[in-house]
């Protein structure tokens, strides 16, 4: 039998990008910046490629932790890998920053494996389908309405077909905020919203009954994600037609499923770039078919439009404005152009069909 190839090195970058127009904000968070973490491990002079939206910090568990438990492993082998890297982090903490670093491996040993097998990754991980359904997602609460409107009919002469705003910071303007948005887009195309648990139980229901004469079809995160209880009633109460949503904050599949058993969402979230990877996501996707439950990605397209080809219940995949702008900067094979609210992967390149512009990663070195 031929001996497989094995991991060589595991490079590392930290990345970071200033926001287009200065600060921005959803409903809890303000920000200027995203700071991304690049993983590049090699095998037969082939390169891996994956990342993490995630503070540099990650950058040290991935050099100090995960490389070496991987380095000499099987580059095919991508769950033997997984295993090595939970154990090495055992006594450091496995959710939140770990998991991130821990994601950024796994999704650039997919990316390796699929690269020395000369497969595009969607169809390693097995594609159900070439083009996945997507949404535009922005509107940040630091836009003003005339801004909003502006942005939000630009995603729709790109051919989206479903968009989402913030919302939660400033409540009491928060229906006007939404009335502008649904102007802006016209009866036709899906409006989504997101509070970032910025609203407590009972101003959740309230908001939900006056966002549903809007059309709002989807509410992400109308109270905390730790909050199960809170979700779950608001689930419960919502107006027909509208879908509750978390799960972006899910580091593994343990809590895929607490979620799942507290019957606490319609749809579930999972982001790769945070639940342990390709694998993660994945074991979110079996999850979620257990339960016949639709699932949706969050942010990283360029990831999770392979990932997603392969998810069978995925139902759309997340093209967060400044994600979407980052990877464009930054990888060459990023640009996903949006057909009738659907994106594709590029089915002649092999891996993610990523490559790093090197002259942008230094500009943007950290």
């Amino acid at each position: 039998m031929t001996a497989h190839p094995t991991i060589e090195r595991v490079g590392i970058r930290v990345l970071r990008l200033e926001t287009e127009r200065g600060p921005e904000s959803d409903g809890t968070a303000i920000w200027d910046a995203t700071t991304m973490v690049v993983v590049e491990p090699s095998a037969a002079g082939v390169t891996g490629l994956g990342y993490s939206y995630i503070d540099a910090a990650a950058a040290t568990v991935v050099s100090d932790l995960l490389a070496p438990a991987i380095t000499r492993l099987d580059a095919l082998a991508v769950p033997s890998a997984m295993s090595a890297m939970l154990g090495a982090v055992r006594n450091h903490g496995r959710p939140g920053l770990v998991a991130c670093a821990i994601s950024a491996v796994d999704v650039a040993l997919w990316d390796l494996k699929a690269k020395l097998l000369d497969l595009p990754l969607a169809d390693l991980l097995g594609a159900a389908r070439v083009r996945v359904p997507v949404y535009a997602s922005g509107g940040f609460t630091s836009s003003n309405l005339d801004q909003l409107s502006d942005e939000l009919a630009a995603y729709v002469a790109q051919g989206h077909t479903r968009v989402k705003i913030k919302i939660g910071r400033d409540p009491a303007t928060d229906p006007d905020r939404v009335r502008v948005a649904r102007y802006a887009i016209g009866p036709a195309v899906e409006l989504m919203v997101d509070a970032n648990g910025a609203y407590s139980r009972k101003q959740a229901l309230a908001m939900a009954e006056r966002f549903a004469a809007y059309g709002v079809v989807y509410f992400e995160e109308p109270v905390s994600s730790d909050d199960l209880e809170g979700l779950h009633l608001v689930r419960n109460r919502a107006p027909a037609g509208m879908a509750i949503a978390a799960g972006e904050y899910g580091y593994d599949g343990w809590y895929f499923r607490r979620m799942l058993e507290a019957d606490a969402v319609d749809l579930l979230q999972a982001d790769a770039t945070r639940c342990l990877g390709l694998t993660g996501f994945l074991q979110a996707n079996a999850l979620c078919a257990a339960r016949s439950l639709p699932l949706s990605s969050h942010c990283a397209p360029a990831i999770h439009v392979h990932a997603g080809a392969a998810a069978s219940q995925l139902v759309h995949v997340e093209a967060f404005r400044d994600h979407v702008r980052m990877e464009a900067m930054l990888f060459e094979g990023a640009d996903l152009p949006v057909v009738q609210g659907a994106i594709g992967f590029d089915a002649a390149s092999p891996g993610l069909g990523l490559a790093l512009r090197q002259a942008e990663a230094a500009r943007h070195a950290a």
